[in-house]
Parts: structure tokens; C-alpha cells; sequence
């Protein structure tokens, strides 16, 4: 189903100035030093932190410990972001995370953790966010943070807009998991780093973005308090994994130290990752300050998913200090080549020739789409060749009012046409049981500018039985004055399915939603899992 293009991301769109004097002007060649800082930073981090991936131990690096030939290690952490980049070149700027789902399923390989139960949900029919929160034990995983820096970077200085990128990318692997609050937090840190050079002010703007409950919160603040008490860095790593910590893969000797094991460090939920290593990512940024050795060194020291944290350290410090910032020792040993390790190179083009071969075509290829994003709809940032300028209420607006809105939003995905935008939740998950009660609860919003009426009918097998009833109707008043319409006029009535002998592992049927005295006709599916078969059996079937 192909959604409406001018409802993709509008919902989270600020408010379009009226005023030019009173959007953001961003000097061109500073973005473009930032954007090369971005990823060279990226490469740095990924190379640097490789060989200590995964080890709950502090270790003792003063520089890449590897035999380097003048080119970076693959780094995973940048590669699914060069097929978004592909991604927003095919389709346009208006990308949501059914179509982001279709290049995953096609180019992405690995078939481990999140990745691949997020691929194996997907396939059975599942659309994000239910595909990333599913039977997902990894939905609280790393995997996704590592891909936020392209959505700050086509939307620099718009927070919320890189916000929005970043959750239809989060969702597909992570769903409703710590791992999608980690991405939308640091896309939202990353974007403002445009503008705002004040590090503790960054994390103020990415924690706003996020629930203040969730862990991955929990954890940033707590790695700023130990920062504010005047902790040493190894101090602060010590107290967040005594609070927020996962499992080690392989609790071995070679995966961790003796100290760390002692002190009970070893022991932690399997998937629960990203709060820790977001928090490491906060130690690095505020203990390592504007020197880049000591940022990069200590975040690595700190041990866990080395390659990630490093990777986004160096990341965010290229944006807040640019490439010039970055030390030449670092470059000349790795280049400025790009190395991928996770992409099917035989489908995009003649063996990845759609792949941009080093960050200065990345950048120059990410600048184009940031240049079109400046031109939509909304958009509160021109490019220009005058000095950088943030009006004082455009920096008030890079904060999101409502911790709980991308929450809301992974409960269940969110369908957008001209006339209604709707969004059915199977609470509690697409699971079902014969005989069982499901309910789905229907969230309607007019999203048009005048009162108008809608009407659903439930269209599905016999065997499925709907109630109180498989028609209905209600009149919304107008929302689409309320620019940000998920926090808007939205109604929610509840639909309760029950199955009787179902023949297969899933469930489908479709919302039929039509608008009284109009062309409209709105089709939302819906799919739920047969729960009664264990999960081998299930695989037993061909889709």
C-alpha cells in the first residue's frame, strides 16, 4: 500500500515559519566540514574499537591496536546507513518504515539478533513496529543507534524531524524496544549538534525526545550524574553496569576480566544492551570534552560493544567539532575509504556499485538530500553562505514537549492517507489463541481540515468473528490544525476478535474506511499470529 506522500513524517514537522528571519540559517561549507567530521569520526571509532567488541573488561588503548593498510575495517555501524542513503535517493525524502522494510529485506544479510528476527517477522507478514517487537529478545539491542547519523544529518538543526527519520528506521528491528528510544535519542542529540555546540544541553534535547521511564533514559542521565558528582571516567563506567548492563555473550576469560567478574558484572539479561553502551557513549562524549584522543580512547576503555559506542563518539564529535578537529595520526592509517560487511553488493548494482566508495562521496551525496529536505514543506533551516544563525525561539523549539510520543506511536503501525490517519494496536501484541479475545483497539484522527464522518466494515473469513460489531461509524472534528496530530484530535474505539479453528499460523483480514460523500476508500490490514503453534512448527510453513 503506498501512503499518501505529503502524510509521511508531516505530523512531526514543526510548525513552518512565516518569517525567514525566523528559520535557522546554516553556513554550507561548516555543514559540510561537520558532515565529512561526522563520518570520518564514524570510521575511526568503528576500526579503533573492532578488536575489543564485546568485552566486559576495562581495557588499556592509546591508539588502533591493529595492523591497518591505510584503509577502515568493514564497519556494520555505517553500512545499513549508505542503503538509506540509496533508499532516500530512489524514493524521495517522504520515507516511512514499509518501504525502509522492503530494501531490508532485499540488501540486509546478516540473519543474527535483532537483524534477523526483525527479517524473519517481516516475512511472516508482520509490519513495524510489530516486526521489531514480536518475540524479540533483542529488541533492547544496539543495533539501531548505530544508524542514526543520516537522519541528522538531511535534517541538521531539526531535531524532530530527524526524530521522526529515525523511529521509522528504529521499529523495523527494535519495535516498542530500548533500542528504538537509543536511535531517536541520538538522532535528535546529533541534528541539534548542527547548531548547539553545548554538550550537556545535546543530551537535554535527545532525552526529551524519548520516555522518561525508559531505561536507555535512565541510563544517560545517570552517566551525567556521575559526569556533575566528579567521578573519574572508570568510576562512571563501574555505577552504570551495576544498574544497566546485558549479558557477555561468552563469559569466558578471553571476553572479560577477572575484576569485572568478581564485582558480579557478568551476569545481565540476554539483548538488554543499549542503555549500558548509550550510557557509555555519554562518558565518552562529556569525560573526553573537546579532546578527540581521550574521547575515543576512554569511551573504548570502557569496554562492551567497543565498536558502536566508539563509532558514534567520534561520530558526534566530528559534528560538533569538524573534520579539521580530527587528528591526521587518526586518518592517514585508515584513508577515507568506505568498507562494507553487511550488504548484498550483488543486487545494488554491479557488485555495490551504488555504494559511495569513501566519506567524501557520502557526504557530498547525504548533502543533496539534506538540500531537499531544506526545501519541503515545514522545513525550519536554509543553507546558506552567510554565518551560521539560531534564532533564540528556534532553539526552544529543538525540544519534544512529549516524552511519550514516539511511544505511542511503536504500539502499532500507522496508516496515512488524504481523509483519516488510523492505527491499529493488537494490545498486548499480535499473538492470538483459538477461541481467545483479542482486542484491537482502532485509533482514528481526522487529519483534514474540515468535521467529516467515517465509516469501517471489518472485511475477513467466517471464521473470524468480530465484535460488537464489524461495521461502524463516527463523526471526528477537524485535526489537521493541530500540526503535530498525534497529539491531536484522536479517538479510539475497541474491536474484539475471537478465531475459531484457525488453519494456519497467521491470521489476516482488512479495515475497510470510507468517508461518507467521497471517492475515499482507506484498506488497513491487519495480521495476527496463531500463538497456539510453538514457534518450530511455524517455521514449517512457506510464505
Amino acid at each position: 500500500m503506498r501512503i499518501a506522500p505529503r502524510k509521511r513524517l508531516e505530523a512531526l514537522y514543526p510548525r513552518p515559519y512565516e518569517n525567514p528571519e525566523r528559520r535557522i540559517r546554516l553556513n554550507s561549507e561548516e555543514y559540510r566540514d561537520k558532515l565529512l567530521g561526522c563520518f570520518l569520526g564514524k570510521n575511526i571509532g568503528g576500526t579503533l574499537g573492532a578488536p575489543f567488541e564485546w568485552k566486559r573488561q576495562v581495557n588499556q588503548v592509546s591508539f588502533y591496536t591493529q595492523e591497518l593498510d591505510g584503509n577502515p575495517l568493514p564497519n556494520d555501524d555505517l553500512d545499513i546507513q549508505l542503503l538509506w542513503l540509496i533508499a532516500l535517493e530512489e524514493e524521495g525524502i517522504d520515507i516511512n518504515a514499509r518501504t525502509l522494510a522492503e530494501y531490508w529485506l532485499t540488501y540486509v544479510t546478516p540473519h543474527w539478533a535483532e537483524y534477523g528476527t526483525g527479517k524473519i517477522n517481516m516475512r511472516a507478514g508482520l509490519v513495524p513496529p510489530l516486526s521489531g517487537s514480536w518475540k524479540n529478545e533483542f529488541k533492547d539491542s544496539c543495533g539501531a543507534y548505530i544508524r542514526s547519523e543520516i537522519w541528522a544529518a538531511i535534517a541538521p538543526g531539526q531535531p524532530r524531524l530527524a526524530a521522526a527519520y529515525a523511529y521509522e528506521d528504529a521499529i523495523l528491528d527494535h519495535g516498542d524496544g530500548e533500542g528504538t528510544w537509543a536511535e531517536i535519542f541520538c538522532a535528535a542529540l546529533e541534528s541539534a549538534a548542527y547548531v548547539i555546540s553545548d554538550v550537556e544541553e545535546l543530551i537535554q534535547i535527545g532525552l526529551s525526545y524519548i520516555p522518561e521511564e525508559s531505561a536507555t533514559a535512565g541510563a544517560v542521565k545517570l552517566a551525567v550524574e556521575c559526569y556533575q558528582k566528579g567521578m573519574d571516567y572508570l568510576e562512571a563506567r563501574l555505577k552504570l553496569l551495576q544498574n544497566y548492563r546485558g549479558c557477555v555473550a561468552q563469559a569466558d576469560e578471553a571476553n572479560g576480566s577477572q575484576e569485572d567478574y568478581e564485582q558480579g558484572l557478568w551476569s545481565g539479561r540476554l539483548g538488554f544492551d543499549v542503555p549500558s553502551n548509550i550510557g557509555i557513549v555519554i562518558i565518552g562524549l562529556l569525560y573526553g570534552g573537546e579532546d578527540f584522543d581521550r574521547a575515543m580512547c576512554w569511551t573504548v576503555n570502557c569496554g562492551e560493544d567497543t565498536d558502536c559506542t566508539a563509532a558514534t563518539v567520534g561520530s558526534i564529535f566530528g559534528i560538533l567539532h569538524g573534520c579539521g578537529k580530527i587528528p591526521e595520526r587518526w586518518v592517514t592509517p585508515i584513508g577515507r575509504a568506505i568498507k562494507t560487511g553487511c550488504l548484498n553488493l550483488g543486487e545494488l548494482g554491479d557488485y555495490g556499485s551504488q555504494i559511495p566508495k569513501d566519506i567524501d562521496e557520502l557526504s557530498a551525496r547525504v548533502e543533496c538530500i539534506a538540500r531537499q529536505a531544506a526545501l519541503s514543506r515545514g522545513s525550519k533551516v536554509w543553507f546558506t553562505d552567510e554565518p551560521t544563525y539560531l534564532p533564540e525561539e528556534a532553539g526552544e523549539a529543538m525540544y519534544c514537549e512529549e516524552h511519550q510520543l514516539f511511544a505511542r506511536m511503536a504500539e502499532g503501525p500507522v496508516y496515512r492517507f488524504d481523509a483519516f490517519d488510523l492505527q491499529p494496536v493488537p494490545v498486548g501484541g499480535p499473538g492470538i489463541r483459538e477461541g481467545e479475545e483479542k482486542e484491537l483497539l482502532l485509533r482514528i484522527c481526522n487529519s483534514g481540515k474540515i468535521t467529516d464522518t467515517l465509516e469501517f466494515e471489518v472485511l475477513c473469513g467466517e471464521n473470524i468473528k468480530i465484535s460488537p460489531s464489524r461495521f461502524g461509524r463516527l463523526t471526528l472534528k477537524k485535526g489537521y490544525a493541530q500540526r503535530d496530530r498525534f497529539t491531536g484530535n484522536w479517538a479510539e474505539l475497541s474491536l474484539f476478535v475471537q478465531v475459531e479453528e484457525p488453519q494456519a499460523p497467521y491470521i489476516r483480514f482488512v479495515i475497510s474506511c470510507t468517508v461518507p460523500g467521497r471517492h475515499t476508500q482507506m484498506l488497513v490490514p491487519v495480521l495476527l499470529v496463531n500463538d497456539t503453534y510453538p514457534v518450530s512448527e511455524q517455521t514449517e510453513y512457506n510464505f
